[in-house]
């Protein structure tokens, strides 16, 4: 039986060579459409090249301040005031003898190497100090003070970001800033997410309560909740639902995979049952089971498989919905991330236990929790079905191999999962 640890560098060896990476895998977005559609909730894009920055950053000397631009040798004198120069104007050069009011952000008109704040004047705030005819320039000023130089932030042909590097808000904010209209990004993985079960519903086949109390159908839980985590990792998921019968399990997968997907993720059939597909289809095509120390979710398999004629790498996960989000969360999402330039862990801490709990010796527990006034209190049982629990809860709390007793008081790692 594998460790969590062991099992986690082994779908990381299988998964990470087949996230996209190279130069075919590349395509170009304009950075306005990544403005919208990376993030941190949704995972960002990953630079495919380097950009240049065609300008320096800033292009321009401008003014950090509202106040007035003037030369450092008239310090001490008072100036006589000339037009204003809001930002967006390319002003003319600034005479001797005088002061021109300038805004945050405007052009340093040529001429001028200083600008002093509004606020030491007379008048003390705009628009009152455009009335005045003339203006006394403190004593102390000194050329330089409060310009932003151009070039300052980045010099023109220097990379504004690096092959490799995540699309941040930061990012885009300066290709945006350097005019910069395009760049070349590393296309989301794609995940084929296959539901397991002749039980299970279609979408757009919702059967109302009483009929699912009265009935053996469910709704496909795992296919909706592992899509919805896959994309918040910036994964592009398709979804299929295969019925427990081998021959057509493959044809489906054969079909469903194609020459889309990167990778594909299975939830059941993989456990000591009868009709267990996943298991009976893909063992003979390379998937291996490997059982891990791990409740819930100790059920674990993958594996390079052989699907639409080409070798792909398969990570099936348990049945049960919180063993698939509990797997997911431990063994793919880090890897993912990483891919999509987030975090690879979750935030985590170590907190004291609320509670009194108990857990296989054997087997590293990841319970369901919340945090109140700094302490862990669990949400739920350890099973492995009850969804809702997990929905209530904040926070993955880790009970570690060869502790079969939590006390209130005792010191336990938890992930925010929120």
């Amino acid at each position: 039986m594998r460790t969590i640890g062991q099992h986690r560098e082994a779908v990381q060896a299988l998964v990470e060579p087949a996230l996209p990476g190279g130069r075919g895998d590349a395509e170009s977005v304009p950075v306005v459409d990544l403005a919208v559609a990376s993030g941190a909730g949704r995972g960002y894009r990953v630079l495919a090249a380097s950009v240049p920055a065609p300008t320096p950053l800033p292009a321009f000397d401008n003014s950090q301040m509202d106040g007035f631009a003037v030369r450092a040798a008239d310090a001490g004198t008072t100036l006589r005031v000339v037009a204003p120069i809001p930002a967006g104007l390319v002003p003319p050069p600034l005479e001797p003898g005088t002061a021109a009011p300038i805004m945050t952000g405007a052009r340093i008109p040529d001429g001028a190497d200083a600008v002093f704040p509004v606020e030491s004047t007379p008048a003390g705030a705009f628009p009152a100090a455009l009335d005045a005819e003339v203006v006394p320039v403190p004593d102390d000023l000194v050329a330089g003070t409060f310009v932003r130089v151009a070039g300052s932030d980045l010099r023109a042909g220097s990379a504004i970001a690096r092959a490799g590097q995540a699309v941040t808000p930061a990012v885009l904010g300066a290709l945006a800033g350097a005019g910069v209209a395009t760049v070349d990004v590393f296309r989301r993985p794609r995940v084929l997410v296959v539901s397991t079960g002749s039980e299970l519903l279609h979408d757009g086949g919702a059967a109302a309560a009483g009929d699912l109390r009265a009935g053996a159908a469910i709704g496909d839980a795992n296919g909706v909740a592992l899509s919805a985590a896959l994309a918040e990792v910036g994964v592009e998921t398709r979804r299929v639902r295969v019925p427990d019968d081998a021959e057509r399990f493959v044809e489906a997968l054969d079909q469903a995979v194609g020459e889309w997907a990167d990778l594909v993720l299975t939830t059941g059939g993989i456990s000591a049952g009868a009709y267990e597909v996943v298991r009976q289809a893909l063992e003979p095509r390379g998937l291996q089971v490997t059982p891990v120390a791990m409740q819930p979710g100790g059920p674990q398999a993958l594996g390079s498989v052989t699907i639409a004629g080409r070798s792909v790498p398969v990570v099936a996960f348990p049945g049960n919905p919180v063993s698939a989000l509990v797997s997911f969360e431990v063994f793919l999402r880090p890897v993912l991330a990483r891919a999509a330039g987030l975090p690879e862990g979750r935030p985590s801490a170590d907190l004291p236990s609320a509670d009194a709990a108990t857990s296989p010796a054997g087997k590293h527990q990841v319970r369901r929790g919340t945090i109140v006034d700094g302490r862990v209190q669990f949400v739920g049982g350890p099973s492995s079905h009850l969804l809702w629990h997990y929905a209530e809860a904040t926070h993955l709390v880790h009970v570690p191999v060869g502790t079969s007793q939590v006390d209130p008081g005792d010191v336990l790692t938890v992930w925010s999962i929120r």
